[in-house]
């Protein structure tokens, strides 16, 4: 019987159902009632239809091998230690550490752990050649895989300042490719754009010049780069920019006859997160990680729903870990590699964002580089346009956060509950460029309500 339930009835054209659906409008007008456009120039089609597929793409993705990443700040090393095996025996995967400064004893904290089966990220504030040999030697006494995120462009665009000037932070890089072989060191930080309002296009186009500004400036490079995403709440569009990133970084690559593989670890926006009615956190972050899983990323790191106002708890890094062993293990995420291949809407959605993308890094490349117009403020510029047509909707009411611009509890009652200052910071000092500045949307909204409660 269910082989006949494949014959039994004939296809139906893409040109039927439009006929169809044009009937059942009664004379409105198509494209203006079921077509909508993205931000990023994307007409979004009421459906998609295998016999107007145009695939020209390969976009293969590993779903069933992601790891359940912890984040966790080194500020005392016992306490740190502790955590992170505490985090390990409770379902975490990885671990990726934040370093402030080099006076951290790594060997004792990374030889805490079994490095041969727990892979590390160790994202730092500094740049320091001996570090990162020092955490090279490790990785080779111990068969680690070990992931050093460093970014000194990521660092420009976020802080207006190098870690010194640019001769001397890419002679590090191009001294640490002759001397490192058992760690990748190189990272690319992609969230930074996201979570200052870039578009799609603009995201996957800075983080391609991005890299192409390392690809030219460190010498025989051929090691893995880390990718860190920042992943939004536009469900469909967020798992097509995965895909859309792995396709166009790879095309990169091959132009330098080079394998370089790019490894992606993502990470929940905080652009749409809120203070009010907070738990609604949750519900963001679980539909952005699943996004981020079936995109492809390597490896996840979810965000606390009291990320933005409250310091490091156990209770907030609980909730977060069990929402990715919930899709992990419960939800079957781990069990499909290329999940979002055959779906036409996506795979059309992941071929338009990379197409344009690869325009706007064409333009970009062929106005001097990336370097280049981040000093001439045009990067800044554009996310700051884009950042504030997106908020501009919120203030309307035209994008939603529920909880706070749609159906608020007025009786909520926030100002107590602050641990960490959840809004932009003004910190007036010397820089070489305008910072990229990372801010929610619904940062106004809140300081108004806030001043009404005191």
């Amino acid at each position: 019987m269910s082989e006949k339930l494949f014959t039994e009835f004939e296809g139906v054209s893409s040109k039927q159902w439009k006929n169809q659906i044009q009937y059942e409008l009664k004379g409105a007008d198509y494209n203006e009632t079921l077509v909508w456009e993205s931000p990023e120039g994307i007409k979004v089609r009421p459906f998609y239809h295998v016999d107007e597929e145009t695939k020209s793409f390969s976009a293969n993705t590993e779903a069933t091998n992601f790891k359940i990443v912890q984040d966790i700040f080194v500020h005392d090393l016992d306490k740190s230690i502790a955590r992170a095996l505490d985090t390990l025996n409770r379902g975490a995967e990885s671990i990726r550490f934040t370093l402030e400064n080099d006076s951290v004893d790594i060997n004792r904290l990374l030889t805490a752990f079994p490095l041969a089966t727990t892979p590390i990220y160790i994202s730092m504030h500094f740049l320091s050649e001996d570090f990162i040999k020092k955490i090279d030697e490790i990785a080779s006494n111990h068969s680690a895989t070990i992931h050093v995120l460093v970014d000194p462009i990521g660092q420009f665009a976020k802080e207006g300042n190098l870690f010194s000037n640019v001769e001397g932070d890419f002679a590090v890089l191009n001294n640490l490719v002759k001397s490192c072989r058992n760690i990748s060191f190189l990272s690319i930080n992609a969230g930074l754009y996201q979570n200052a309002g870039a578009n799609m296009v603009q995201q996957l186009a800075y983080t391609l010049a991005h890299a192409n500004e390392y690809f030219n400036r460190v010498a025989d490079f051929s090691q893995q780069v880390t990718v860190q995403v920042a992943v939004g709440t536009n469900y469909f569009f967020e798992i097509a920019k995965l895909r859309a990133l792995r396709i166009l970084f790879n095309t990169l690559a091959k132009e330098y006859n080079n394998e370089i593989s790019c490894h992606i670890i993502a990470t929940p926006t905080k652009r749409n997160k809120t203070l009010y009615d907070y738990n609604v956190n949750m519900l963001r972050t679980t539909t952005e990680c699943m996004s981020a899983i079936l995109g492809g990323a390597d490896a996840v790191s979810n965000l606390a729903y009291d990320a933005i106002y409250h310091k490091d708890n156990e209770f907030g890094d609980r909730i977060s870990r069990n929402q990715l062993l919930v899709l992990k293990h419960e939800s079957y995420f781990d069990k499909v590699n290329n999940p979002a291949d055959g779906t036409y809407y996506i795979e059309t959605l992941t071929q338009q964002l990379a197409e344009k993308a690869l325009q706007l890094f064409k333009d970009i490349e062929a106005n001097g580089g990336f370097i280049t117009q981040l000093i001439e403020g045009t990067i800044q510029r554009k996310i700051k346009e884009s950042a504030d047509k997106e908020q501009e909707l919120f203030d309307n009411g035209k994008e939603i956060l529920l909880g706070t611009n749609k159906y608020p509890n007025k009786d909520d009652r926030m100002h107590h509950e602050l641990e960490l200052f959840p809004f932009v910071k003004t910190n007036p000092r010397k820089t070489l460029i305008t910072p990229i500045i990372e801010k929610r949307l619904a940062e106004k909204m809140e300081q108004e309500r806030l001043e009404t409660e005191k």
